[in-house]
């Protein structure tokens, strides 16, 4: 055997040990991998408002669509107007005992019918929960007031606390209707108001 083929098959044994001893290589350096997972789970809260006409304490229903509760209005004058004439009602709100937010409450609409309905003005109050409501207390925080009954001008947001599994603080809202000098005689009209509570 020439010297040359000596040498050509020393430089293909080396070569043929590389790509051996390359292979090798590859598996020994392969990567180590490992895996973590997180899991969240999400619940929705509830929420709900309720009214009274009794009192701060009790009396507490839904009223969810019109004509919703029946204001008491002072009697028996509110039954028998005459111009200039002025009467109250009570209206208290609360967040439920299962409602887990705080909430922001507006007054949202009026609607009236009947042939006084232009003869009349009010303007509803945020008062103390155990205050009376007349004219003594139909003061400071003006939620919504209207020169008709048929009018709404927006006043305050009132804002509404939820209890933690109880009923949340309540609030009064006192009603005061006055009647016009254009008030008609016979003649009628009923109000329907509207309070939305946003929870925040």
């Amino acid at each position: 055997m020439s010297t040359t083929d000596t040498r050509r098959r020393k430089v293909f044994a080396v070569l043929a040990g590389g790509l051996v001893l390359g292979v090798g290589a590859a598996v020994t350096l392969a990567a180590w991998n490992d895996s973590e997972f997180a899991t969240g789970t999400f619940g929705a809260g509830a929420f709900n408002l309720e009214g009274s006409t009794t009192s701060a304490t009790d009396g507490y229903a839904d009223h969810e669509t019109a004509p919703g509760a029946a204001l008491a209005f002072t009697l028996p004058l509110a039954e028998n107007l005459s111009p200039t004439d002025v009467v109250y009602a009570p209206f208290w709100v609360r967040l439920d005992d299962t409602t887990t937010s705080d909430a922001t409450l507006v007054a949202d609409t009026v609607a009236a019918t009947g042939a006084n309905a232009a003869n009349l003005s009010y303007e509803v109050y945020a008062i103390a929960a155990d205050a009376t409501c007349s004219a003594a207390t139909a003061t400071g925080t003006l939620v919504a007031s209207g020169a008709t009954l048929n009018a709404l001008t927006a006043g305050a947001d009132v804002t509404l606390t939820a209890g933690d599994a109880a009923p949340g603080a309540p609030v009064q809202l006192c009603f005061e209707v006055t009647a016009g000098a254009g008030l008609e005689e016979g003649g009628d009209a009923t109000a329907t108001w509207s309070f939305t509570a946003t929870s925040e």
